[in-house]
């Protein structure tokens, strides 16, 4: 009996635990499913205002479309000028901040101050020190690395070389006018020889010169230091109420005498300078914010623009109808040169030939005269005088004959 009252107790407490098991399992499906609603209704409410933020966007696209792209190119525009921080270069001067700022650049020639001796390095040192203890007002030393371009100088060598080529040219055709003329003495001759030999050789050499140095040319690691000192002036310190003419005029006046200042004071330590044109402020600045391209195209090309080397440009065909005037111009004054000399030494050529073949000819003529005479002397001594000359043995009796006729012309002309 007692052990149907514990399996009465032990089934009862197991239905109770089993039914506590289930109520808990399905208020965790109750909590689940509510999670899962709730969760579903959020990322619907999300996507719905995605959805319609995405459509305003779109909206104020296709309104702003136009006026974003108009901003942006000013923005660029105005981006530029901030970062080139200058307005214009005129009056030897570089204007700043709409012309609140100017400057004015004195270049220096460096000197080798490695080579110089105790005495001069210690009198540049000095020089140097009083040049700081005149500062007045606040500079800049500015250093720039450039590279060499020998276009320039190049340009410079072949006009130059063009100039002695023609004068070598008129010399020749004098000279050889000369020698036709048969008026002018040896000396004369020898004497305008030597000249023209002299301007030959200047040719040849600058020829040489002008190779070597297009050569140099193809070198890019010749490196040129420029040393400049920046003379600053702020028109906005100024408490006087002036117009842009009469600040300018003020600006220019101030910097050209602080200029001269230091120019006179750096002449003390052996230092030259000079202030900077309009023209080449534009150059120290188109090589400070161009590096690469100044290389390959100088200022004085860029002054013109690149618009005209690619655009408005000469036609290639007209280029080359004036390549072709100036050859078929320099080589017909080589070939009337050429020609006249040919003509002038003909005659020259023609006594030279009969000066070395003048024993051959002598022989031919003396021979003919026989020939015509055959009547008089007789058949077998003429036969036999031509066999005598033709032999090898006649060359000595023609210069003895020869001999007797110039002793004979020598006698009449004495007598005479």
């Amino acid at each position: 009996m007692n052990n149907n009252v514990d399996a009465n107790a032990l089934s009862g407490i197991l239905s109770i635990a089993l039914g506590v098991a289930f109520s808990i399992f399905i208020i965790l499906v109750v909590i689940l499913v509510v999670l899962k609603i709730r969760d579903n209704s959020q990322k619907k409410e999300a996507k719905r205002n995605e959805e319609i933020i995405g459509n305003n966007n779109n909206k104020n696209k296709d309104k702003n479309k136009t006026k974003t792209s108009s901003e942006y190119k000013q923005y660029n525009k105005q981006s530029i000028y901030d970062f080139m921080e200058f307005d214009k270069v005129e009056d030897n001067m570089i204007v700043q901040k709409n012309g609140r700022r100017y400057l004015m650049v004195v270049e220096c020639q460096g000197i080798n101050y490695d080579l110089m001796s105790k005495v001069e390095k210690v009198g540049v040192e000095e020089g140097f020190q009083q040049f700081l203890n005149t500062l007045r007002h606040p500079i800049q030393i500015y250093i720039q690395t450039r590279t060499v371009n020998l276009e320039g100088s190049i340009a410079t060598y072949k006009s130059r070389i063009k100039e002695i080529e023609d004068r070598y040219n008129q010399m020749t055709f004098q000279y050889n006018q000369m020698r036709g003329s048969e008026t002018y003495s040896q000396s004369e001759l020898d004497e305008y020889w030597f000249e023209l030999t002299k301007q030959r050789n200047l040719l040849e050499y600058g020829r040489d010169i002008i190779s070597n140095t297009e050569k140099m040319s193809l070198n890019k690691n010749i490196l040129n230091k420029k040393y400049f000192i920046i003379i600053p002036y702020f028109a906005e310190e100024s408490t006087e109420k002036y117009d842009k003419e009469e600040i300018r005029n003020i600006a220019f006046s101030e910097l050209y005498t602080n200029a001269q200042a230091i120019i006179r004071t750096l002449s003390s330590c052996s230092v030259s300078g000079k202030i900077l044109s309009s023209k080449e402020l534009v150059e120290l600045l188109y090589v400070a914010y161009n590096r690469d391209d100044s290389e390959v195209l100088g200022i004085d090309k860029a002054l013109i623009g690149y618009e005209d080397l690619y655009s408005t440009s000469a036609d290639v065909y007209e280029k080359k109808v004036k390549a072709l005037d100036e050859l078929i111009h320099d080589r017909a004054i080589d070939l009337a040169n050429e020609t006249i000399e040919k003509v002038r030494s003909r005659p020259e050529q023609l006594a030279k030939e009969r000066e070395d073949n003048l024993d051959e000819l002598i022989r031919r003529m003396a021979a003919l005269v026989i020939k015509e005479n055959e009547s008089h002397v007789g058949e077998d001594v003429a036969e036999e005088a031509i066999k005598e000359i033709e032999s090898n043995e006649g060359g000595d009796a023609n210069e003895e004959v020869q001999k007797k006729a110039t002793r004979t012309r020598n006698a009449k002309a004495v007598n005479e």
